[in-house]
């Protein structure tokens, strides 16, 4: 027994230096593409280097899911792992923005097999008591991610080498290739099933053209242009085609069966709008603290720290107060906590101050936290071993893809506010009214906002700032959501409902 425990440690460890791993590569990337396109060059392509590993990372997990309950999680784990240090090998060695692109696609391989099945494995291998405190832990990963990488990116960067960004995967990753391929025993006893492979088709192609129109809609190409339509119709249709098919296959990838349990469904809709309400309030709290108050901070992990704090404790706490109130009490409670701090935000203006500031974010902190632990273990608790790693990236890729959908959305919302307030005032203005038409990002910067002559200053942040604050109103309606879910979650508690407990 004492042998078995020392063993789980080093799989416990191997499994949160994996998701961390996995998890911090965005926020350090995008900290360091400043850098890497000013030395590669391919200004209008850098976008390209986000999409691709977004692309198959979303597309790859719940297929990974569905391998991983037939042919077992520890081969998909380390194939992906391994994927995943292929990919940052390539990333560090890339000599154009092209390359880049496609050696973060394998990245993406690797990390949509890395996240969903490392909650997985929590609740095969360890025992019912300890999987919600196991749990918290491991959502806090993702809060400590968003605190740790774009600190790091900017460090390695600015005093390494923009390379290191990828390359220090590998050591870490190595590491967790060693614990989990040596400590992590599973059984042999998998349930053998025809694989979906029209299914897989429709569900990859349909992601990739939904996500090549969100990320080149509006930047690239006009969101009315024939290749952006034509791509949304592509995703329509083979998403229709994905839906008829899954309910034919044999062994689907996603199963339909699967919604119709109560706690599998609403926890999986609540994580669709909990990913919304996360990814807008990380994009526009910085923006409204560098844009409005004049933060000389450029770094988002700096702006974010008492949010992505709050969020990390709440993660904690939900995993382990989970065993004692039923999932949809804790849920709710986040829910109220999280609309109470996005109507908060929705109350900013030039003169709000940052004391105030900060206590919002903490207050929606709060209230984010709770869905990074919680949530992921009522999806995964009603189903066995067999059909938990289809729960566990179902979740997982549903979350992501609101995120994704989340940030377009909005940051459409928030531009057409912005340009149409700046249009108001431009006319009146003059010459003066000319350098309110720059690229807000660029007027942000310290430098620039002290050559700016006060008057223009002053109707440029009224805009953003009422632009922003109106975008948090609109905020509230997917933060609601999070309640509605919450309160249809029923009455189960976290317990061990499992047929089959799996030695570690």
């Amino acid at each position: 027994m004492t042998e078995r425990k020392n063993r789980l440690k080093f799989v416990l460890a191997g499994l949160m230096l994996g998701m961390f791993v996995a998890s911090i590569d965005q926020t350090v990337v995008a900290t360091a593409m400043g850098t890497i396109v000013s030395d590669l060059g391919g200004l209008d392509k850098f976008i390209w280097v986000t999409t691709a590993y977004l692309v198959t990372e979303l597309a790859g997990m719940p297929i990974f899911g569905k391998l991983s309950d037939m042919y077992g999680r520890k081969k998909f784990f380390l194939f992906g792992l391994s994927m995943f240090l292929l990919g940052s090998v390539l990333s560090g060695t890339a000599q154009s923005i092209i390359q880049l692109s496609i050696y973060r696609a394998i990245q993406g391989i690797g990390g949509g097999a890395l996240i969903p099945i490392a909650f997985t494995i929590i609740f095969d291998v360890f025992p019912a008591d300890q999987r919600g405190k196991l749990s918290g832990v491991f959502g806090a990963v993702f809060g400590l991610s968003s605190i740790i990488g774009p600190l790091a990116g900017a460090y390695i960067t600015d005093y390494i080498n923009w390379r290191w960004v990828f390359y220090i995967n590998l050591p870490l990753g190595l590491i967790t290739l060693f614990l989990i391929g040596v400590f992590y025993h599973e059984s042999a006893v998998h349930e053998k099933q025809k694989i979906d492979w029209w299914g897989a088709i429709t569900l990859v192609t349909s992601v990739v053209c939904l996500m090549f129109a969100l990320e080149l809609g509006g930047k690239i190409y006009a969101w009315d242009s024939g290749i952006i339509i034509s791509l949304f119709a592509a995703f329509v249709l083979f998403m229709v085609a994905f839906l008829i098919i899954e309910t034919k296959a044999e062994s689907p990838i996603i199963s339909f069966e699967m919604f119709k349990n109560r706690l599998f469904a609403t926890s999986t809709l609540a994580g669709l709008f909990y990913g919304i309400v996360f990814v807008a309030a990380v994009m526009f709290i910085p923006i409204f603290i560098q844009g409005v108050k004049g933060g000389s901070a450029t770094n988002s992990g700096i702006l974010l720290l008492p949010m992505s704090l709050a969020s990390v404790i709440t993660s904690v706490i939900g995993g382990m107060i989970v065993a004692k109130f039923r999932f949809r009490t804790v849920m709710t409670l986040s829910s109220l906590i999280l609309i109470a701090g996005i109507i908060l935000l929705s109350t900013l203006s030039v003169e709000t101050s940052r004391w105030w500031i900060t206590i919002y974010m903490i207050i929606t902190g709060f209230g984010t936290g709770f869905s990074f632990s919680v949530l992921n273990m009522a999806a995964i608790q009603p189903f066995d071993y067999t059909r938990r790693g289809q729960a566990g990236s179902s979740i997982n890729f549903v979350r992501e893809l609101g995120m994704t959908v989340g940030l377009t959305i909005y940051g459409m919302i928030q531009s057409h506010l912005m340009t149409n307030k700046l249009a108001d005032v431009i006319s009146g203005m003059g010459p003066m009214g000319k350098m309110m038409s720059g690229d807000p990002r660029a007027m942000m910067a310290p430098e620039t906002r002290a050559h700016i002559p006060s008057p223009v200053l002053e109707k440029w942040t009224d805009a953003l700032s009422s632009s922003i604050t109106i975008t948090f109103l609109w905020l509230i309606l997917p933060a609601a959501f999070t309640f509605v879910f919450a309160l249809l979650m029923g009455k189960e508690k976290f317990i061990n409902l499992t047929n089959k407990e799996i030695s570690g």
